[in-house]
């Protein structure tokens, strides 16, 4: 017989750490999120530009409506280009739902990094919209570029995604 004060529960402490060699429930747990990875990637990659895209053009149509002119009219295809955009900027973010990638990819890519490249050197940021054909496009996008706003939508994808990202873990565990 023992004297250690806890010898007569040994039985009750060795069931709890016994490993059953069996490991089909923690494969079960988790899942396989292959396909929600690439929906929202691609869903971040292409709706991404279009969006800022729109936003720019929009942008760029209204800053011409009532700068150049003084005026306080309202330009109807300009309000739906900023509409749109932010539509489609908001349905990226809401891709974070599936998978963080895709805030997050297009968030760095097509704001973040253009963005601080633009700020840090400013001739890139006139070579990267060189890059584009000349449209008012451009034009709105290398307007958004400078003043930041391609900046500030990159941190706000990112940060989108992260949230989503962070959530999601803490749900898991």
């Amino acid at each position: 017989m023992s004297t250690h004060r806890y010898a007569d529960y040994e039985d009750d402490y060795e069931n709890d750490y016994e490993d059953s060699g069996d490991t089909t429930d923690v494969l079960e747990e988790r899942p396989r999120r292959g396909g929600a990875h690439v929906v929202s990637a691609l869903g971040g990659l292409v709706l991404t530009p279009v969006a800022l895209g729109l936003v720019s053009w929009g942008g760029l149509r209204q800053q011409q409506l009532i700068q150049a002119t003084l005026s306080t009219n309202r330009d109807a295809l300009g309000i739906a280009l900023l509409a749109g955009g932010a539509i489609l900027l908001l349905v990226v973010a809401a891709l974070g739902a599936l998978s963080a990638v895709g805030p997050i990819l297009g968030g760095l890519i097509y704001g973040v990094l253009p963005g601080v490249a633009a700020m840090a050197m400013p001739e890139w940021g006139f070579r990267l919209v060189n890059l584009m054909p000349k449209s008012d496009i451009a034009y709105g996008v290398m307007d958004f570029l400078f003043i930041g706003g391609l900046l500030a939508v990159g941190f706000l994808l990112v940060g989108s995604g992260l949230a989503n990202a962070l959530v999601r873990r803490r749900r898991e565990a």
